[in-house]
């Protein structure tokens, strides 16, 4: 997967940063009815935004808290975000104490990345479905944890095909909600929400390009992956361009199979798994395109590296 996390946590922050912003608006009002009646404490509808500032790219309204407790206790749970397991905590116990709150789909969110840049796998999974259970249609959180299911998932896995199937349906439901269930805030750029959209799909269709893959079916595959590629062209994944020249490869179409296998070779390191690989797979494709045999198998390596 690609490693553009920090474009994912800047939205995440531009969220709570909106709600920040609401706060100063709403502090003479009464107790209860925070953000639910004063014009400034909630999104400018399109006729407002065009009268005084260009339109606002399009998208959910950014959740808010309807007390000052509320805000004050989301604010306290978001502080140890360099801490999963604190944020994990605090994100339980702001769901328990307000628990309907449109803000606890954001802590489990932040919580998922967090797990996330631990490398923590399973707790990954698991803060993304309690962000599903809040929010069905996240695309975030669709994405993260189809990824974790589709790169975590083994073949000696008795629920092998459940979980791919699951990471598949995820996986596609995000591409039908990233233009519509994004909560964007006013005055975020459109050149960045059209970036955060753009690497959100790429995500989803090269988690199921790699599930096609892994199942061996090469030409489905190679589609998912093209997809997955021009989605977000200005930020190549060099995990989804190895796989797609495998995956040629193993259609026999050798000379394509190459050029995206040298271009896996110039976006990676020596001595990384997929660096590895790719290096691995130009050198057998080189032979192949020089004359010999086609079809036949690239080495284990070259086959499912472990993304970096």
């Amino acid at each position: 997967m690609k490693q553009a996390a920090m474009l994912v946590i800047m939205l995440s922050l531009a969220t709570f940063l909106y709600a920040q912003q609401q706060t100063p608006a709403t502090q003479n009002q009464p107790a209860g009815k925070l953000g639910s009646t004063s014009q400034g404490a909630q999104p400018a509808t399109p006729a407002q935004g065009a009268a005084a500032q260009p339109a606002q790219p399009q998208g959910k309204r950014p959740p808010q808290a309807k007390t000052q407790p509320e805000f004050d206790a989301y604010k306290a749970a978001t502080a140890n975000t360099s801490d999963p397991a604190a944020l994990e905590k605090a994100a339980d116990d702001f769901a328990a104490k307000f628990p309907d709150s449109e803000l606890r789909p954001i802590l489990y969110r932040t919580a998922m990345h967090s797990y996330q840049a631990a490398n923590n796998a399973d707790k990954m999974l698991e803060m993304g479905r309690k962000v599903l259970k809040f929010d069905p249609d996240d695309p975030e959180a669709l994405v993260g944890a189809a990824q974790v299911l589709a790169e975590r998932t083994r073949d000696t896995d008795l629920d092998k095909d459940q979980r791919l199937d699951e990471a598949t349906k995820l996986a596609q439901h995000s591409l039908e909600t990233v233009d519509t269930d994004i909560a964007i805030p006013a005055g975020t750029p459109q050149d960045k929400v059209d970036a955060y959209k753009a690497f959100l799909r790429s995500s989803a269709y090269a988690i199921i390009g790699t599930i096609q893959f892994n199942r061996e079916k090469y030409a489905d595959a190679e589609a998912s992956l093209r997809k997955s590629i021009d989605a977000d062209p200005q930020n190549p994944d060099p995990v989804a361009i190895f796989r797609l020249a495998v995956a040629l490869d193993k259609q026999d179409k050798v000379p394509e199979a190459l050029k995206y296998a040298e271009q896996a070779v110039s976006l990676t390191k020596e001595g990384t798994a997929v660096g590895t690989a790719a290096r691995n797979e130009r050198d057998r494709l080189v032979q192949l395109n020089r004359g010999a045999a086609p079809g036949a198998k690239p080495p284990a390596s070259a086959q499912n590296p472990t993304p970096h």
